[in-house]
């Protein structure tokens, strides 16, 4: 593999990772406070939606923007006074909040485009447009003569979106304002002992609504970058998921942002594979190693795991080891190359979440007040 397609995959990485990132960051404040928020995948779905309709009405990507983060900030509104003010359960409101965004950004942008709910391609002013940073290569042809350090820089660094930017900026921004500000460690407090907080005359319903707004303001710059970045336009369910993903890395993360970004860079990892080898042919023997070894390694660490993971590992394991014997006896040569379908590199960050939340990564603690209404004692 030459060194320019392992950049490209990088870049592809990056881009892809970016929606996962702030909407793991959104989960990250909103847990923290104590909040579960199941809707992220809705509030990224309604801000996708009406960024691209205001970016194509307007002209301007940014106002787009602006439209994005309000429609998840008033979700998340929603969701506040659901979980916090009426004291809802969290899960339900979240997936309600889910239900909702799926169901009107089709019916509205039938109606308002008859497109076959989706809104117009975007061009120009209305979509963002990758930054060349100075002294960048821009032309394929020069990218690829280049020195292995130019390639880096223009490929992999240069090029993106001012969003990706802003994703890669707010991690050691949640970072430091959840780790070295008194708001974020009234946050964090909320989150784990929500009396003691009240008790030191420290609103507990501010804290966790400001929680909620900061998950809004994430989610709808992950669902505008969708529709008016890495795509030019929105279309039905365009979101694939990706709520129950970030929600998937949150877990994996532990609720940290630094290892936030690099399980959202894991998952849009194998994201980028699907993107770009739609069709991966290797040697039989080679796949047969590998489906039996991961087969053994679920199986060793599901052993020890509770009865759940054990049922899963123990179930994803069984596959493995089945596909790797209808392999060797549905090859004439082990050495013979065969071609991974399509459907299988489709599934693979999917794969992960369900291994993710299975408990392979080891024991997640979350915030020990996460889920529930705070009751103020009189």
């Amino acid at each position: 593999m030459e060194f320019l397609t392992i950049i490209q995959i990088g870049d592809s990485t990056i881009r892809l990772a970016i929606p996962l990132l702030l909407a793991c960051l959104a989960g990250l404040f909103s847990e923290r406070a104590g909040i579960f928020d199941i809707g992220l995948e809705g509030k990224m779905l309604a801000a996708a939606f009406l960024a691209a309709a205001i970016s194509f009405v307007s002209g301007s990507a940014w106002i787009g923007l602006l439209a994005g983060i309000t429609i998840s900030i008033l979700l998340s509104i929603i969701h506040g006074l659901a979980s916090i003010t009426f004291r809802g359960n969290q899960l339900i409101s979240g997936v309600a909040i889910n239900f909702l965004a799926a169901g009107l950004t089709v019916v509205v942008a039938q109606s308002w485009f008859s497109q076959g709910s989706r809104t117009p391609q975007l061009s120009g002013s209305a979509r963002f447009e990758p930054i060349v940073l100075p002294g960048a290569l821009s032309r394929m042809r020069e990218i690829m003569e280049a020195s292995p350090m130019a390639q880096l820089y223009s490929e992999l660094i240069s090029g993106h979106t001012i969003i990706v930017y802003i994703g890669f900026l707010a991690v050691p921004l949640s970072w430091w304002i959840l780790y070295r500000t008194r708001f974020g460690l009234r946050l964090r407090a909320v989150g784990e002992n929500p009396a003691a907080v009240d008790t030191a005359g420290i609103s507990v319903v501010r804290l966790r609504f400001a929680a909620v707004a900061i998950a809004g303001i994430l989610c709808g710059i992950a669902g505008a970058y969708l529709s008016t970045a890495l795509q030019a336009g929105f279309t039905k369910d365009m979101t694939a998921n990706r709520g129950f993903i970030a929600l998937a890395a949150l877990i994996f993360a532990k609720w940290r942002p630094w290892y936030a970004m690099g399980t959202c860079l894991l998952f849009g990892f194998f994201f980028a594979i699907d993107n770009r080898f739609q069709n991966i042919q290797m040697p039989a023997l080679w796949f047969v190693i590998i489906c039996v070894a991961l087969a053994a390694g679920m199986l060793f660490y599901a052993i020890r795991r509770t009865r759940l993971d054990m049922v899963v590992l123990g179930g994803f394991a069984v596959v493995l080891l089945a596909v790797a014997v209808a392999v060797v006896f549905g090859t004439e040569s082990l050495s013979a190359g065969i071609k991974l379908p399509t459907q299988l590199t489709q599934s693979l960050p999917y794969i992960l979440t369900v291994v993710v939340l299975a408990g392979f990564v080891g024991k997640a603690i979350p915030p020990r007040a996460g889920g529930e209404a705070y009751v103020k004692e009189r």
